[in-house]
């Protein structure tokens, strides 16, 4: 059995912390240590709390075997993303030290302490450990950022391209960016996928098919009969194009929406579109039973996709792994993951109409060749077995070097 100093230990800061109960990050970091096989990396994890909860803060406990560390939200307002990432790396730092634990690994999700992590390099380095960064995806351009945090976000970056270790990109679209706009740096990146677990993986509860009818009692909706969107509600995946697009359309298929609606944004949806006037139209709400909403999406006739910023995007790995038919916008990031699993659409006029028309009269045969495709990757590149297994060779200080690319 390998002692303590002999384990490689890996400090992740960035995620809001595991179990996962929403995120991508949060649902990886899970992942990671759900399906670690190699037992002699550690994983250290900072889970944030909120700052009035008594007694939590820097308390251990473990989650999946990795150690997980409370780390409080700083009650600063936006800015306490910032504060708790730096607070997460500075308890890691002073941990180490204390554990005198040798060659440390650091790996940061997001570009958010970029101003800070000169500093923080310094101590990692005399502490004998390297840093590694996941850069997400193009964080500056979501539009519901003020222009002076877009810029932020942009500097930000920079710097943690320039500091990294090593860079490690869930989309090959986001490793060439890093590589092209950075080459000043001479960044060293290797790619590493999201994950994604496929129909075969599903254990599905015994009440998932009572909550499945009364869902679709809820929102007068049936088994193959309904489009399906599941993303963030934001302007960068597009809702007004896929919306004003359905609407021009003459399926008669219903249109369900599951997303967290901001009110401001929907109202802003509603006077340009007037999709409140198409009756095939509706909002859900959220689903965050994570069995019932792989029934509903492996359950849709088709999935629209219209996320267009971003790296990997796990919701549209789900819809590859459960939907038959996706219907994506035709970006890098989308056709990366997709190839030829999917049908695309562009964000001119009429386009995803007539996709939608041709979706609709899409022969069985057809439907179904699209969907083994689709299924096949997801199960050859995107398995959490595999990501895990990529990620446990980064890690161990052999496949550090071999790894990189």
């Amino acid at each position: 059995m390998k002692s303590y100093q002999d384990i490689q230990h890996v400090f992740i800061i960035g995620c809001k912390g595991i179990p996962a109960r929403y995120g991508g990050f949060e649902t990886f970091v899970d992942k990671l240590a759900q399906y670690q096989l190699c037992r002699g990396i550690r994983y250290h994890v900072a889970c944030a709390v909120e700052p009035q909860e008594d007694g939590q803060a820097n308390r251990h406990f473990y989650c999946h075997h990795a150690d997980c560390v409370n780390i409080p939200w700083r009650d600063i307002g936006p800015a306490r993303a910032v504060a708790y990432d730096i607070d997460a790396l500075c308890y890691f730092l002073h941990y180490v030290q204390k554990k005198q634990i040798a060659h440390p690994v650091f790996y940061i999700l997001a570009c958010r302490i970029g101003p800070f992590i000169r500093h923080f390099k310094k101590r990692i380095d005399a502490l004998g450990g390297r840093l590694l960064v996941n850069p997400d995806g193009h964080e500056f351009l979501r539009a519901k950022w003020s222009a002076p945090v877009r810029r932020y976000w942009k500097y930000s970056e920079r710097l943690m391209v320039r500091y990294a270790d090593l860079l490690v990109c869930d989309s090959k679209t986001i490793q060439a960016y890093i590589r092209r706009e950075y080459t000043a740096y001479g960044p060293k990146t290797v790619y590493i996928a999201y994950g994604a677990e496929g129909v075969q993986a599903m254990q599905q509860a015994p009440e998932v098919q009572e909550k499945l009818s009364a869902w679709y009692a809820m929102h007068n909706l049936r088994e193959k009969e309904y489009y399906l969107i599941v993303g963030r509600f934001v302007p960068e995946n597009n809702y007004e194009t896929m919306l004003r697009e359905y609407m021009r359309s003459d399926t008669d298929k219903p249109l369900a929406i599951i997303t967290d609606v901001n009110s401001a944004f929907f109202e802003k949806l509603k006077k340009r579109t007037r999709f409140d006037t198409d009756a095939r139209i509706r909002f859900t709400g959220t689903v965050y039973d994570q069995e019932l909403l792989r029934k509903i999406r492996e359950n849709a006739y088709a999935y629209l996709h219209g996320h267009e910023v971003g790296g990997t995007n796990p919701s549209l790995l789900e819809a590859l792994a459960l939907t038959d038919l996706n219907l994506l916008l035709d970006v890098g990031f989308n056709r990366e993951t997709a190839k030829g699993g999917a049908c695309y659409w562009t964000k001119q006029e009429g386009d995803l109409a007539a996709l939608i028309h041709r979706a609709d009269h899409m022969p069985v045969p057809q439907v179904h060749a699209l969907a083994q495709k689709a299924h096949k990757r997801i199960a050859d590149n995107y398995s959490w077995e595999l990501i895990t297994q990529q990620y446990e060779q980064l890690f161990s200080r052999r496949g550090y070097t071999c790894a990189e690319s």
